[in-house]
């Protein structure tokens, strides 16, 4: 599993503007089962996604389609975790 943290490096008005495009962008990674869950940092200063991609590379190719990406609106920090332990009503993400 991986943690991609969204942090803006450009004015919130301008990811605004690009606000539709990132959610049909989520939109299709959740219909593919690739993410878990995604949402705003507070404060808004980006988001937070969380992934089920096989590996890193995925992951990055998985972001070269954010619009968020491809217009410099964020800048990404992608962390891999192994979960060892969790709660068992989260096992059907885990396991």
């Amino acid at each position: 599993m991986f943690i991609t943290l969204l942090k803006y490096v450009k004015p919130l008005e301008e990811a605004e503007r690009f606000l539709d495009e990132h959610v049909q962008f989520l939109d299709k990674y959740y219909s593919q089962k690739k993410f878990i869950f995604s949402g705003r940092r507070n404060p808004r200063i980006g988001g937070v996604i969380l992934m089920n991609a096989s590996t890193e590379a995925e992951v990055k190719q998985i972001i070269n389609e954010d619009p968020f990406y491809k217009h410099n609106i964020a800048e990404y920090d992608v962390i891999e975790f192994s979960p060892t332990k969790y709660d068992p009503r989260f096992s059907c993400f885990v396991d």
